[in-house]
């Protein structure tokens, strides 16, 4: 569903750009790689891979993300070095969403601290042409890996 000015001129604006108009790719929040500031690195997904609904990505500590995978019901493309694991999600998987720490969340799989010559290497490709891991099932498996209530679960303050 598009809306348009009634004069035609200028470009279509759906629900979906109003959002994103608001949203940023953030490198500066999150963990991995060599520490090196000023240095990031995007995720390179495998070349017969669409994505249909952006991509982002989400990182745990390496020493979790093997207690995160059998309790997965679809794993999509997971990156790797040896302190950080990383899963491409759907673009916007934060929305209203606070990842449980020790996670991390980054628009664009935009890594901070990971200089593009020494990208972490792909562990988990999918079967098919979608790199995505369900963002929702993941979240409850970091939620129950790291002990966290999560959020929609939390008593509501007034």
């Amino acid at each position: 569903m598009a809306v348009s000015g009634s004069s035609g001129s200028g470009p279509v604006r759906s629900l979906d750009t109003l959002v994103r108009l608001g949203r940023r790719t953030h490198v500066s929040d999150a963990p991995g790689g060599s520490g090196t500031a000023g240095v990031s690195c995007r995720l390179s997904l495998p070349e017969d891979m669409t994505l249909p609904l952006g991509c982002d990505a989400v990182s745990a500590p390496a020493r979790i993300g093997p207690q995160l995978l059998p309790r997965l019901p679809r794993v999509g493309c997971v990156y790797a070095d040896a302190t950080t694991w990383w899963w491409i999600v759907p673009a916007d998987s934060d929305y209203a969403l606070p990842w449980p720490a020790p996670a991390h969340y980054v628009t664009g799989a935009v890594l901070p601290g990971v200089a593009p010559d020494r990208p972490p290497a792909l562990i988990h490709r999918p079967d098919g042409t979608v790199p995505y891991t369900p963002p929702i099932p993941l979240y409850l498996a970091l939620c129950r890996v790291t002990g966290t209530t999560p959020a929609w679960s939390r008593p509501v303050s007034v």
